[in-house]
């Protein structure tokens, strides 16, 4: 019997095919991706609990007016929610390497300086962004002005509080 995690993929890819969308593959590095995993299996073996909590809950009578029943009900389409996105990341993940080839790309450590500032970024997977840590996605806007640049060219970032020109002084 297919598991729940396979039923959704496949109904997934139906509706990208029926519809003629292409299939987003989210870039990962090898650390991201395997971050996720870790994430994926440690919230696989929290569901049961979950599930029990939820017939507990059943079991005490009236779910009109059941708090406990409500709450892990809550819990547990979070879960499943998760689940299926991790599921569906992890399937249509493409790991990327540092090419190492001088222009910018996920796992290029880039910085950037300008009359007043110099900022340094590590560029990672598309969901593995930690801006606190420094780390930035292609998909940001630091990210779209940068990638396939090399060191010395200048680049326009634009942002909602407006562009900024910046020099890429050092790629590694």
């Amino acid at each position: 019997m297919p598991r729940g995690d396979d039923l959704i993929f496949k109904f997934i890819l139906y509706n990208v095919f029926m519809n003629k969308r292409p299939i987003h593959r989210a870039r990962f590095t090898k650390e991201g991706y395997e971050k996720l995993q870790q994430e994926y299996e440690e919230l696989k073996a929290q569901r049961p609990a979950v599930v029990l909590d939820v017939q507990k809950a059943r079991e005490m009578g009236d779910l009109k007016e059941n708090g406990y029943y409500q709450a892990s009900k809550a819990k547990l389409r979070s879960i499943d929610s998760s689940l299926t996105r991790m599921s569906y990341n992890l399937k249509t993940a493409k790991i990327v390497e540092d090419t190492g080839l001088g222009s910018i790309g996920i796992g290029s450590t880039v910085t950037l300086v300008s009359d007043t500032r110099e900022m340094t970024y590590t560029f990672v997977g598309d969901f593995e962004a930690d801006p606190a840590e420094r780390k930035l996605s292609l998909l940001s806007p630091i990210g779209r002005a940068v990638e396939g640049k090399k060191e010395g060219e200048k680049v326009e970032i634009r942002t909602p509080s407006g562009n900024f020109v910046y020099t890429i002084k050092k790629v590694v």
